[in-house]
């Protein structure tokens, strides 16, 4: 079996150990494609770097994440767009509204998300969408782009299925399933059962929310197998299916 992580940050500085080790033992694992959402400037060139070292496995993205939009934004843009020429970029993102950590920046997270979903639009490329305690406004400005062909996915996704379903009026559009799934009583363990398995993608949000049994630790890549184990248990699928599923999803999205 083969998996994909679609979201993982191996390149931060977690990885004080090597994040050509954690790469590795990720492709040991089975999980031989890892996608790597970008995240602000200063990450970037180390997301380059380790996507250079594992051009076969490793795919960056292109992206301004909205908990690090500051007073100097517009400095951020201007750097993001110094990199859109790149040819091995597959996605905008991550990118989208974070109302979580706070609220002070609405107006400027909404003005760069939007910078970047034209950006994806003009580029061909699907976008990774961050929302925490942001869901009507990220479904609210998605909704303006409605049928102007813009795809991606809804990372780290914990949303109900009356969510999904608003999603899905929306286009072509997955939603990541990470280790949460895996904790006790997390409301995504039971929405799963009801979201299409052509709709889901596995991912890790490395080096953050590792799954059970490694709650609380380090996040890796090499973890998706139990991801995509909880996934199978909660649709009464085996995992070879869910497995072969999201890694042809992953490749639809990110054509990879």
């Amino acid at each position: 079996m083969q998996y994909v992580d679609t979201h993982t940050h191996l390149y931060m500085d977690d990885y004080s150990d090597g994040c050509g080790n954690a790469v590795q033992r990720a492709i040991e694992a089975g999980v031989t494609k890892m996608i790597l959402p970008d995240v602000d400037s200063k990450a970037r060139e180390k997301m380059f770097s380790l996507a250079e070292m594992f051009p076969l496995n490793t795919f960056p993205c292109l992206g301004l994440h909205p908990t690090e939009i500051t007073e100097n934004w517009k400095s951020e843009i201007d750097a993001l767009m110094e990199h859109k020429g790149r040819k091995d970029i597959v996605a905008i993102g991550e990118t989208g509204m974070d109302c979580h950590w706070t609220k002070d920046t609405v107006r400027e997270q909404e003005e760069v998300f939007r910078t970047q979903l034209d950006l994806a639009i003009e580029l061909g490329l699907p976008v990774i969408v961050h929302s925490r305690e942001a869901t009507e406004i990220t479904l609210r400005i998605l909704g303006d782009y409605k049928g102007k062909g813009l795809r991606g996915v809804f990372h780290a996704y914990g949303g109900s299925i009356e969510t999904f379903r608003e999603i899905e009026k929306l286009g072509d559009w997955y939603v990541g399933i990470g280790g949460v799934v895996t904790f006790k009583k997390a409301s995504i363990a039971e929405t799963v059962k009801e979201i299409p398995i052509e709709r889901i993608l596995t991912e890790t949000d490395a080096p953050w929310l590792a799954p059970v049994p490694f709650r609380g630790q380090r996040n890796e890549s090499s973890y998706i197998p139990h991801i995509a184990q909880k996934i199978a248990e909660q649709k009464g699928l085996d995992k070879e299916k869910v497995a072969a599923a999201t890694w042809e999803n992953a490749h639809k999205l990110f054509r990879i």
